[in-house]
């Protein structure tokens, strides 16, 4: 009989819980814990998002002092909104994009059938067995035509280059909280 261990599909509650799947999922080192504490700081160091965008707080910076400071400041108080911005672009690319959606789907289900057979017994190739990141090399050269096919590249510079319009337009004119303008008053010498 099949170990029940290698089918997290199975109907057995009590063959492979959440936290089980995750972790066999996800390569070594990543597991569902990490990205889930990682997620709640993201949230926890959240700027409100009424006030990320005021329009009242927009202005032309001054100078182009003025601006770095801003985009510094700005880069440092709002990172993690900042972060979920990138992350919307991402799944809005994703989900506009049907070929995309399929070869994301082919690496994910060539990936998990390398990790199944990999559970079954070792992976060896040409007499050396294969860890996992070997495997996930694997699962993206196979997928590596679907990817080009679906126009990846295109959408991987798109997602860079609305990232970088929106948080980089963010950055550059909202100007800094009162606080922040505190710290960088230099006292008279």
């Amino acid at each position: 009989m099949e170990s029940k261990m290698s089918d997290p599909f199975s109907s057995d509650s009590e063959a492979l819980p959440a936290a089980g799947i995750m972790a066999r999922l996800l390569p070594k080192g990543l597991s569902g814990t990490v990205l889930k504490d990682w997620m709640d700081r993201r949230r926890k160091s959240i700027r409100p998002w009424a006030g990320f965008v005021d329009q009242r707080k927009f202005s032309k910076p001054k100078n182009f002092g003025d601006l770095c400071q801003r985009v510094v400041r700005n880069l440092d108080t709002y990172h993690s909104n900042y972060t979920f911005i990138f992350l919307g672009l991402i799944l809005y690319c994703i989900i506009s994009s049907p070929m995309l959606l399929i070869a994301l789907a082919v690496f994910a289900g060539a990936f998990y059938i390398i990790h199944l057979k990999s559970l079954e017994s070792k992976l060896v190739v040409f007499g050396r067995e294969l860890t996992q990141g070997h495997q996930l090399g694997l699962a993206g050269a196979v997928s590596l035509p679907v990817f080009w096919l679906a126009g990846a590249g295109a959408a991987v510079f798109w997602v860079l280059g609305a990232t970088l319009a929106v948080i980089g337009t963010h950055a550059a004119f909202r100007e800094l909280e009162s606080s922040d303008m505190e710290e960088l008053l230099m006292e008279p010498v």
